[in-house]
């Protein structure tokens, strides 16, 4: 279809990717009529982490770590207001409980993405190209409507990227059969094979392979398997979850971090894994109280967790399993292990999105290769343009810890919307938690000696 077929209308802004953030800033931005805004997502509908849904798993922030609430308690959109819609307010009161199912937040989440029209799910981006037509200029946004694959043209002023992260497999694990080798973003997917099994083997050290650690060894004895879990990391450790640490998510500290030396923000970010990606400390406690009733009476726990154990490779056998070739680093020393099932929970990736590649020349990179991200979350660019792009979950190297955290999520979109309707239409704070991150230039009260 010739392209003069679309439609020439322009958007304020398009963004790309419906997960958390961008969704939230589709809800936020009802407050601003004068922005004419459209989200694109790939998935049919809204799907938060599908294959991690377990029952009994919950978010690891706060409920008030909704879409909107932390920046409007009063919005129709909050967690409470999907609470009272759905009859379950009493219910959730009579919990007493701030940390929520997961699955529930994804419900919630579906609810919120139902009512606004400036959502469009099966729309999936391939291309984005800067067209410079003077103080028409704009964004062409191509996408593929999934359900009868006709090419859609989209255009925009300004752009949100908001694709979130994806799975990671290291790639010499990549060719190996998915229904046994595969990662743990496809847990509940694989839950046929997992009875199957006669071995299953968890590799890495945070909440999700915990979880499906878990998960797994609350169903050996019914399902007879034996369980491994390796990590390469020093041992099973708790996220830091105290609440002086808690503070290092807040405006404040995004504040300081973006302030220092792109060299600085690396080095710290390497010693800071355990503001956010450890385990929580009750999902060790479930594990090892479980483990602990398991072995009443001397019986033997066919499960094993090793530590400083680094999965080097990954060889199919003729059997249909799988040799585990392992290295262990605080004695120095590989081993083999063979296990039917291989369960990779190594984390998320931030990958430039393929279809801004026509826009490579355009965005200033940094010596690693990765956006350069403003303070205000708008990309640098290498040439003045009245057209932006904002990034959402994409910038923890310039930002900090918090970038993926839900409770920063509603602030992040706060300085967009300010940015993009240039006033304030939701205040930010300028001082949020009690400690300070670097010394103030102005003395504090307590500064100021008292003369008697």
């Amino acid at each position: 279809m010739p392209e003069q077929a679309f439609s020439r209308e322009i958007k304020d802004v398009i963004g790309v990717g419906i997960g958390p953030f961008n969704l939230g800033l589709a809800a936020m931005l009802t407050k601003t009529p004068e922005i004419d805004a459209l989200f694109l997502e790939q998935k049919p509908r809204f799907d938060w982490h599908p294959g991690l849904l377990i029952e009994g798993t919950t978010l690891q922030v706060p409920f008030l770590a909704d879409l909107v609430t932390m920046a409007d308690p009063t919005s129709p959109y909050s967690f409470l207001n999907y609470l009272k819609d759905h009859q379950r307010l009493y219910h959730f009161y009579f919990l007493e409980r701030f940390h929520i199912p997961r699955r529930e937040y994804n419900h919630y989440c579906q609810w919120v993405a139902e009512q606004l029209d400036s959502c469009r799910f099966g729309q999936k981006v391939i291309d984005v190209q800067k067209v410079d037509e003077g103080p028409d200029s704009h964004y062409r946004v191509e996408a593929i409507d999934e359900e009868n694959q006709e090419t859609r043209i989209y255009r925009a002023r300004h752009l949100v990227l908001g694709v979130g992260s994806v799975p990671h497999i290291h790639e010499k694990f990549a060719d190996l059969p998915t229904q046994d080798v595969f990662h743990s973003a496809d847990f509940l997917n694989r839950r046929e094979r997992l009875r199957q099994a006669r071995s299953i083997t968890v590799v890495g050290s945070g909440q999700s392979a915990a979880e499906v650690f878990y998960t797994l060894l609350q169903e050996q004895e019914e399902q007879g398997y034996r369980l491994d879990w390796f990590t390469r990391s020093a041992g099973f450790f708790p996220m830091e979850y105290s609440k002086l640490g808690l503070e290092h998510f807040s405006p404040d500290y995004i504040r300081h971090f973006h302030s220092l030396p792109q060299e600085q923000r690396d080095e710290k970010l390497r010693h800071q894994d355990l503001l956010y990606k450890g385990i929580s400390a009750n999902t060790i406690a479930d594990i090892y109280d479980l483990m602990y009733e398991r072995t009443v009476g001397g019986r033997e726990l066919d499960a094993r967790l090793l530590s400083h154990t680094e999965v080097q490779e990954i060889q199919p056998r003729e059997d249909g399993t799988y040799t585990l070739h392992c290295y262990h680093r605080d004695q120095g020393e590989a081993f083999s292990h063979n296990s039917d099932v291989v369960i990779l929970a190594t984390g998320y990736q931030h990958r430039v999105p393929p279809f801004i590649s026509g826009l490579g020349s355009l965005i200033d990179w940094d010596s690693a290769g990765r956006f350069i991200v403003e303070k205000d979350y708008r990309l640098a660019l290498t040439q003045r343009s009245y057209n932006d792009i904002f990034v959402q979950n994409g910038e923890l190297h310039t930002h900090g810890v918090g970038a993926p955290d839900l409770g920063l999520g509603a602030h992040r979109n706060s300085v967009i919307i300010n940015t993009l309707t240039g006033r304030e239409v939701y205040p930010i704070s300028e001082q949020n938690v009690f400690q300070q991150f670097r010394v103030s230039k102005t003395p504090q009260a307590s500064q100021i000696p008292v003369k008697g």
